[in-house]
């Protein structure tokens, strides 16, 4: 045979496969470990988050229930459906206990401590977060420490610089108290979030002739407007709920707020016992909660995910 000439196929025998059974049984089994472990850790997630919800949702349930119900029926059969929808509990809360009263004051007290919050704490943080000077460190640790401090430590002598100032048992007076209560927290909470935004648009409209004001007006401040739904849902809930600042500062009658409202509600009760009444007057005073977090819920997670990634 020559030595051009090829071998017969059946001469050249070609090397036995590797068997990769082993290999291969070895990392099923891993991803088999894998995906059950993933879906035991799954199914417990979601257990607590239902039981969680079950124990955040049905005390909801009830008192909404509750406000449609007569007195007999809240104390005869508590988990029972209403017979009918008796809607007079609601007049009667918001007419003869004044509920429109404490409602309209809770308004006017709120919107105007959070419009001044947002857009004082938006001014202090991007200064904070976009300028060196000397000082910068010390102001924020300050701010930071502001939210350390118990509001009850300063109840008596902010109640007797308020009263000095002629502030006391007056809607303006009790907004400059919620909006100082509030600083810290907004000015913490926005100062990480302007820095977390480019830089260079500042800078374009710097170039373009935008004065500082400006370009924090129109340029930086609706950049930062996930931050601030965010920060502004948080100080809205806190300054709705707030009992213990106006019970020391606003004692008259005509400028109470609701959480004052309801208090003053169970407390007039007496020996009559208007649990309808009363619970009709708690549905108002959670329903603009609600309603807040029902419509900006998006926003609300936006941006506190937004201000962690930069």
């Amino acid at each position: 045979m020559k030595a051009t000439d090829t071998p017969p196929a059946d001469a050249v025998k070609e090397p036995a496969p590797v068997s990769k059974e082993p290999v291969e049984g070895a990392k099923g089994k891993s991803v088999k470990e894998k995906s059950s472990e993933g879906k035991v850790l799954n199914v417990f997630s979601h257990g607590v988050l239902v039981i969680w919800a079950i124990l955040v949702v049905m005390p909801l349930l009830w008192a909404i229930m509750a406000s449609f119900k007569t007195d007999d029926s809240i104390l005869s059969t508590p988990w029972a459906l209403p017979d009918k929808l008796h809607f007079e509990n609601w007049s009667r809360a918001w007419s003869q206990a004044h509920m429109s009263d404490y409602f309209l004051n809770t308004i006017l007290v709120v919107g105007g401590s959070l419009i001044g919050t947002l857009l004082l704490g938006s001014m202090a943080a991007y200064v904070l977060a976009r300028f060196d000077f000397p000082g910068n460190r010390f102001v924020y640790y300050l701010f930071i420490g502001g939210m350390s401090f118990p509001i009850i430590l300063a109840l008596v002598p902010l109640f007797f610089v308020m009263n000095n100032m002629g502030l006391l048992n007056t809607r303006h007076g009790l907004i400059m108290v919620y909006i100082a209560y509030s600083l810290p927290f907004t000015v913490f909470f926005l100062t990480s979030f302007f820095r977390s935004l480019p830089s260079s648009v500042a800078e374009a409209a710097m170039l373009d002739g935008a004065s500082h004001t400006r370009t924090f007006f129109q340029v930086m401040l609706p950049m930062a407007k996930p931050g601030l739904i965010s920060v502004g849902i948080f100080n809205f809930l806190g300054q709705w709920n707030q009992y213990l600042l106006p019970t020391v500062l606003n004692t008259d009658p005509k400028y109470r707020v609701l959480s004052q409202g309801l208090v003053e509600l169970a407390n007039g009760q007496g020996y009559k016992g208007d649990w309808s009444g009363l619970f009709a007057g708690l549905v108002m005073a959670m329903l603009p909660v609600l309603a807040a977090y029902i419509i900006f819920q998006r926003q609300v997670v936006a941006g506190l995910t937004a201000g962690a990634v930069k």
